[in-house]
């Protein structure tokens, strides 16, 4: 995991030399990404930028990737975990170990179709010297962000983080996940659409004995390869719950030589966090002594995470309520990791998407719309919770790596009739995850209840932050909310602290509408608001909103 920038459509009496030291210094900007390397190169028509956090072959990876004849250059941020067997299967001549060096044989063998071939989490600019084109992709569900926007004399800029177009791209937009633009054609296609998205195709499938079980122990074991020291995030929910199970698994043998010899890293390490008495870090205590990992649990203050709010807006880019309130403990706690040289963590990001973890799917009046909520949630991941885990902890040169998201783990997931992920009726959410793990974790945590991250790192964190927003926020300027802000205007005073700490560091509309918007109940999408009367009076984020379901719900 690293940054990308790039600069393309140069035009012959561009000064490439200006040109060269502008792209070093926007690049600057997102540096926090790849603390270990810089790499730059520049061609007469596009420049690339590549900040490098070393994961994999820390030796030979530098970027930008170039090919053996130099026609190629490629900066990626991301992992693509199935790079061994496209390697073997490829007659490319390879020129390092990076498992992301695959995108270049691909593109030479295949141009822009190879995309689905990759199992990985990706955002790239690949250079063409002899065609004169690029490529701009990133993975399907954009676990890896990724922004675009052209200069004032046209040129299209890339880049991993919306601060390094700041300034430069008054269109600065997203780039959407699953997508790939071609110069050659100028066309921005969408390359990943599964059929399980319709409802009907998934009905009346379901998976044998122990299917569920194996396809995610073989995602989580993908996703170890590392050539670094790295632990697994461990709330004490059931989510990061599994994947420290799987992982502790398979710690003590080496994924890169197929388990043949034992790990660099071969002992676990588990970190939590959360305010003192927080009911995360108790349950993760608990988890990491079942699994035998090496367990660091941090307490942070209300102080502490009210001081860095400004930092985390500035580096995770958005104003979303629930993202910022849980990204703020993620981004503390990665401090804490980096400091004790830990470059890479797994994280259960994704299970509550695929699965219906969150506690409003108790309300679902069909299979059918489960479902199609699910999908809905897998689309906006991008904007959420991948943006949180990712940005947070890449803030302090820390990779997180989501192996709930896996792409082959989600066919398999997502390819059941949703009748059998339902909840409701005595039925927990994610039952059917839950049932598969059967005697892999104590079962006061494989039953636990779904505690959202900024919940469950303690209730007085969230009902602080309300507490000091009224007091931040004076009455008559949040009366005019929505005269300061017209796109996506602050429902509340947590919500107006947010936006204008974002717009210090994001001027402008089209920041302000790289951010989703729309009336939220325990993260739902706004059309599951439909699913219970009682939740358009109750609209709030947390999960605790969910009256009649959450434990402690809200009053």
């Amino acid at each position: 995991m690293c940054s990308i920038f790039g600069m393309f459509d140069l035009q012959p009496g561009d000064d490439l030399a200006a040109l060269r030291l502008q792209a070093l210094e926007l690049s600057q900007r997102q540096r926090h990404r790849g603390p270990d390397w810089s790499g730059v190169f520049v061609d007469a028509g596009a420049i690339l930028v590549h900040e490098r956090l070393a994961i994999v072959d820390p030796a030979s990876g530098s970027q930008p990737l170039r090919s053996r004849d130099g026609s190629l250059a490629l900066a990626v941020n991301g992992e693509i975990y199935n790079h061994r067997e496209l390697r073997a299967a490829s007659a490319y001549d390879f020129t390092t170990g990076s498992d992301c060096e695959v995108i270049n044989a691909l593109y030479r063998e295949h141009g822009d179709e190879f995309l689905p071939q990759l199992n990985g989490i990706f955002a790239f600019a690949l250079w063409d010297g002899a065609a004169q084109r690029y490529l701009i992709a990133r993975d399907p569900l954009g676990v890896c962000p990724l922004y675009w926007g052209h200069d004032a004399q046209g040129r299209l800029c890339v880049a991993s983080e919306m601060k390094a177009l700041v300034g430069l791209c008054a269109d600065l937009s997203t780039f959407p996940p699953g997508h790939v633009y071609n110069s050659a054609s100028g066309q921005l296609r969408r390359y990943y659409d599964k059929p399980w998205r319709e409802h009907a195709v998934t009905c009346g499938k379901h998976l044998g004995d122990g299917e569920l079980r194996a396809a995610f122990e073989q995602a989580v074991h993908r996703q170890l390869m590392t050539d670094v020291p790295y632990g697994v995030l461990l709330s004490g929910g059931l989510d990061s719950s599994l994947v420290a199970a799987c992982a502790a698994r398979f710690a003590r043998e080496r994924v890169e030589d197929d388990d043949r010899s034992e790990a660099w890293w071969p002992r676990l390490h588990s970190f939590a966090i959360g305010l003192d008495g927080s009911p995360d870090l108790a349950a993760a205590k608990i988890a990491a002594d079942a699994l035998g990992t090496v367990h660091h649990g941090f307490v942070y203050t209300f102080a502490e995470g009210l001081d860095a709010l400004p930092e985390v807006i500035r580096h995770i880019e958005t104003y979303d309520v629930t993202t910022i309130r849980a990204a703020t403990p993620m981004f503390l706690l990665a401090r804490r990791i980096k400091a004790m040289g830990v470059k890479m963590v797994l994280s259960g990001e994704g299970a509550d998407e695929i699965f219906g973890g969150y506690l409003y799917f108790h309300k679902a009046p069909t299979a059918q719309a489960f479902h199609e909520e699910t999908v809905r949630k897998l689309d906006a991941l991008h904007s959420y919770d991948c943006l949180r885990a990712n940005k947070a902890m890449m803030a302090w040169g820390v990779e997180a790596r989501v192996p709930f998201l896996d792409l082959e783990f989600l066919d398999v997931a997502m390819g059941m009739d949703a009748v059998h992920k339902m909840a409701g009726n005595g039925r927990i959410e994610k039952a059917v995850l839950r049932e598969a793990f059967v005697g892999a974790l104590p079962d006061s945590i494989l039953w636990r209840q779904k505690e959202q991250f900024s919940d469950g790192v303690g209730y007085g964190w969230i009902d602080g932050l309300k507490a000091h927003a009224e007091l931040a926020v004076g009455d008559r300027e949040f009366a005019a909310a929505a005269t300061r802000f017209a796109h996506n205007t602050p429902a509340t005073k947590e919500a107006y602290f947010y936006r204008r700490l974002f717009e210090k560091h994001f001027p402008g509309e089209a920041c302000a509408a790289t951010v989703p918007g729309g009336k939220s109940i325990a993260c739902s999408t706004p059309a599951a608001l439909a699913w219970d009367p009682a939740f358009a009076n109750a609209a709030d984020p947390s999960g605790r909103s969910v009256r009649g379901v959450h434990s402690q719900a809200l009053a």
